[in-house]
């Protein structure tokens, strides 16, 4: 049962870039930190909840920001008020969507970037089946999708540095964390 449907969730966080720019890792390791320092959330990578071959003619994305909401609103009834979101929002109108599923009243934009090489290297090492070839092809376009359609309050570079300091610093440029006592740990 949910006990207050509807919730309005403080902070979104979305973690958006290109393909292979590392937005399921940096999402799992910010909610790690998070975690260290008891700070209540959610961490959802949207791309899972789509992921379906549909019978009707509705596309995955309806299905998709629907099951956002729902997961929102489970979360919301349980205090949860920080959702960290990781998806490649590729125009207002997505960026819309993720707002309105999550009921966010503050969302920040953190793009991470890598060089397209780095990208396609990692999507090349993650994807080894039937759509490897077409997932390689899209990182450069995504990328210059993302590029064009500028909606990142920052960005942050993804590449050569370790996992803990990209998702510490993007916590810090978001006002989600402040440095404290467990920043060693985190920067490891």
């Amino acid at each position: 049962m949910i006990k207050n449907p509807g919730a309005l969730t403080e902070s979104l966080l979305i973690i958006t870039g290109s393909m292979g720019a590392g937005k399921t890792s940096v999402l799992g390791e910010a909610s790690d930190i998070l975690a260290l320092r008891h700070i209540a959330h959610a961490a959802i990578d949207l791309d899972a909840l789509g992921v379906a071959h549909l019978p009707s003619a509705s596309g995955n994305d309806v299905v998709m920001y629907r099951n956002l909401q729902s997961v929102c609103e489970n979360y919301a009834s349980l205090g949860v008020r920080k959702v960290l979101l990781a998806r490649a929002v590729e125009n207002h109108a997505e960026l819309e969507l993720c707002r309105s599923a999550v009921s966010a009243k503050g969302v920040v934009v953190c793009r991470l970037t890598a060089s397209i090489e780095t990208m396609e290297r990692r999507i090349k090492g993650r994807e080894s089946g039937l759509s490897q070839r077409e997932y390689v092809a899209r990182v450069a376009k995504l990328n210059d999708i993302l590029d064009r359609a500028r909606l990142e309050d920052f960005t942050i570079s993804n590449e050569n540095r370790p996992l803990s300091e990209v998702a510490y610093e993007m916590l810090l440029k978001a006002g989600w964390i402040s440095e404290g006592p467990t920043d060693n740990l985190e920067k490891r």
